[in-house]
């Protein structure tokens, strides 16, 4: 469903009242009805229905979704309903448990679980014709994630959808021409490893545990170098290093020749960069007193080791 320019809306942002910093500790109430409205539009709504011999039960693959989606936040966090809801016929509403738990949570993480959950879903189950019989199955999940990812940033909340997972955004535009390209490179099958390791660090970034998305930057930047090197033949020690695989990387000229002149800082940039980041912060032991790793130095390694992934992926697609 599109987003309406409305005019109050138009007058918040002429009042100065539209914030252009992101919040991450609280999902608004209008926020989290109009995601229940993209479930209902994409996932659909429970209704009973009685069967030939006239049972009553729910309509049964909007049932298996939701269901599906409930069954995994009970399994995780071990309990057996989300909520406690009256069931009509003494059949489980798991639409409405599902709901009623979505808007009450109070704990922002948890609810953000749902959101991932249900939007997994919505990725992997609707785009298919038989789902609800839709003739545009998979514009309508595509749509979906889109508005949800729109809603996200209408109400500055810095969360988006992206590749199955929720992930911490800290600049739109930063976002937008690194982690998301990012992103999208490592769908290709040659990256599997380095993509769930970044993921990784992005949901140890959205959880607080910064050392250890340090650390997954750059088991990331490394299993990219490595990828590469076992796609083009390139020998390599299996054990070796970011600062090993950078040589290896530019000795089969992977930067172009002519590039030296613009990039003749690159190798230090990339050697001290990711690598040092988290040698510095987050990979030996901290000795008497705990290190603290601020927020914002991990923002910088991960878009950083987007960058990194950016512009390597790309690189090796120019090799003959």
């Amino acid at each position: 469903m599109p987003i309406y320019d409305l005019y109050s809306k138009r007058q918040k942002k002429l009042r100065g009242e539209v914030s252009d910093t992101y919040n991450y500790d609280d999902l608004p109430k209008p926020l989290r009805v109009q995601i229940v409205q993209i479930w209902q539009e994409t996932l659909g709504e429970l209704h009973i229905e009685r069967d030939a011999w006239g049972d009553i039960h729910y309509n049964s693959i909007i049932q298996k979704t939701y269901g599906f989606i409930v069954h995994v936040l009970c399994r995780e966090y071990g309990v057996f309903r989300l909520s406690e809801v009256n069931h009509r016929h003494g059949i489980r509403n798991t639409y409405t448990e599902l709901k009623t738990f979505f808007l009450e949570e109070r704990n922002t993480e948890r609810a953000l679980d749902a959101v991932e959950v249900s939007f997994r879903a919505i990725d992997l189950f609707t785009r298919k014709w038989d789902y609800l019989h839709r003739q545009d199955a998979a514009k309508k999940a595509d749509g979906a994630i889109e508005e949800l990812n729109a809603r996200f940033k209408q109400h500055g909340v810095g969360y988006q959808f992206t590749s199955g997972k929720i992930v911490r955004i800290d600049s739109e535009l930063i976002y937008s021409e690194a982690v998301k390209p990012a992103l999208k490179l490592l769908q290709g099958q040659h990256y599997a490893g380095a993509q769930q390791e970044y993921l990784k660090a992005h949901e140890h970034y959205r959880t607080g545990n910064a050392k250890e998305a340090l650390n997954e930057c750059l088991k990331a930047f490394e299993s990219v170098m490595k990828a590469i090197c076992d796609k083009r033949g390139w020998a390599y020690n299996q054990n070796a290093t970011a600062t090993s695989l950078i040589k290896v990387c530019f000795d089969n000229k992977l930067i172009p020749k002519f590039w030296d002149a613009h990039y003749s800082s690159l190798r230090s940039l990339l050697e001290s960069g990711v690598p040092t980041g988290r040698n510095k912060s987050g990979g030996h032991g901290q000795g008497t007193n705990p290190v603290a790793v601020p927020n914002h130095i991990v923002a910088y390694m991960l878009h950083m080791t987007a960058s990194a992934i950016v512009f390597l992926a790309e690189a090796e697609k120019e090799l003959p």
